[in-house]
C-alpha cells in the first residue's frame, strides 16, 4: 500500500471523478489483492497487477444505477508547489487546472488511455494487458486521445487571444 497506495487512488479518481468513490476503491483493491495474492502469477508488475484491479472495480462502480442516477461532479484542485513568484504559482497553477479540466473532458477510453501512458509510464506492453485490448488499438486510442487534447489546446489558447 505504501508503494502503490497513490498510483491506485488516482487511477480511481481519473476513472470515477470523484474522491470518494476513489477512496472506497482503493481500499477495495488492497483487500482483492490481498485476499487473491496466491493468483498473482508474476507475468505482469506488481503494479500493473494493481492498475488492473483498481480498473475493474472503478468500472463496477460506474456500472452500479445509483451513480447512473445521481452524477455530483467534484472539481479538481491543483496541487501547486513552492515557487520563487507569486505570478509562477498563479500562471502554473491555471496550466494545470485547464490542462486536467481538459483531460476529465475526454471519452472514458481516451482519458484512461493518457493517464497510463503520461502519469503511470506504463509501456505499451502493459497498456494492452491492462485494457485487455490489442496494441493496434492501444496505439490508436493514444493517438486519437493526443488529437483531442491537442485540438482542446489549441481552442483554449485561440479564446485566450480573442479576449
Amino acid at each position: 500500500m505504501e508503494t502503490f497506495g497513490e498510483d491506485v487512488w488516482n487511477f480511481a479518481f481519473f476513472i470515477t471523478k470523484k474522491s470518494d468513490a476513489a477512496d472506497d476503491i482503493s481500499q477495495e483493491v488492497f483487500l482483492t489483492a490481498f485476499e487473491q495474492l496466491y493468483a498473482f502469477r508474476g507475468e505482469c508488475s506488481v503494479k500493473s497487477w494493481l492498475l488492473t484491479i483498481t480498473r475493474n472495480k472503478s468500472f463496477n462502480f460506474l456500472k452500479k444505477a445509483f451513480f447512473r442516477k445521481v452524477i455530483l461532479m467534484d472539481t479538481i484542485r491543483p496541487q501547486g508547489d513552492a515557487s520563487p513568484s507569486a505570478e509562477k504559482v498563479m500562471f502554473d497553477r491555471m496550466e494545470t487546472a485547464q490542462l486536467w479540466s481538459n483531460v476529465m473532458k475526454l471519452p472514458r477510453k481516451f482519458r484512461e488511455i493518457l493517464i497510463l501512458n503520461y502519469h503511470y509510464e506504463l509501456t505499451m506492453k502493459e497498456m494492452t494487458e491492462l485494457l485487455q485490448l490489442s496494441e493496434g488499438t492501444v496505439k490508436s486510442r493514444l493517438h486519437r486521445a493526443k488529437a483531442h487534447m491537442s485540438k482542446m489546446v489549441s481552442t483554449d489558447n485561440e479564446g485566450g487571444w480573442r479576449k
